[in-house]
């Protein structure tokens, strides 16, 4: 019976947060509310609170669990990881409502006095990752510090898909993280490395997106 209960509790927890980050996708943090969430939910206020003390304490949990269904695509390590996993993350961005709304609460913390570092440090410490293997692989120019570029490619990152939601809804975020790989890589890698990797997109559709853009000539490698 109390095993019973608590996968109940699991299963209620898990209903509440796609709820909230549907919600929250939508209308944002301030345009949010428990209301919402509850009838988006079909739960009782009292299953909402017995998980999460707030709307705020919900907006963590979203912000925090924003990878939770992510399937990173397996390779060897290093900068064709690297690049893989960023095309990976322009494409769920389009379509995962979980990593959408927590990637929107993450930017506007701001806006309603929060600061939920953390989920940037863990993005950043996972680029690091594929960085370090990199550097094992000596796909990386002397002087790079790892640490340091990968905390710049979340901010690269976060502030080109900002702009991809205002310009086109991200529809052309994969071919705009493609530019801002173009523009990166070579501070990050020799030219001979740069030769033999596969950029993220730059396919006809993602062109199709953001006609006005030339991606040849932006920050060409």
């Amino acid at each position: 019976m109390a095993e019973h209960r608590q996968e109940r509790a699991i299963r209620t927890r898990e209903l509440v947060l796609r709820a909230a980050a549907e919600v929250f996708d939508e209308a944002g943090y301030l345009g949010a509310s428990i209301t919402k969430i509850l009838d988006r939910a079909g739960v009782t206020a009292g299953a909402v609170y017995f998980h999460f003390r707030s709307k705020e304490g919900l907006a963590r949990a979203v912000i925090l669990e924003q990878a939770a269904d992510l399937k990173f695509p397996e390779g060897d390590g290093g900068l064709q990881q690297l690049l893989d996993m960023t095309g990976y993350l322009a494409v769920e961005m389009q379509h995962n409502t979980l990593l959408r709304a927590g990637v929107r609460l993450a930017v506007e913390q701001g806006v309603v006095g929060r600061q939920e570092y953390a989920i940037y440090e863990w993005w950043a410490d996972r680029f690091q990752q594929e960085l370090a293997v990199a550097r094992q692989l000596g796909q990386l120019v002397d002087g790079v510090d790892e640490a340091a570029f990968a905390q710049l490619l979340v901010a690269s990152y976060t502030g080109t898909q900002v702009m991809s939601q205002l310009a086109t809804g991200r529809a052309d975020l994969p071919l705009r993280i493609t530019n801002m790989w173009r523009c990166l890589l070579p501070a990050l890698a020799p030219a001979s490395v740069i030769a033999g990797l596969r950029l993220p997109v730059a396919d006809d559709a993602a062109e199709d997106a953001a006609p006005d853009a030339a991606p040849d000539a932006v920050c060409a490698t």
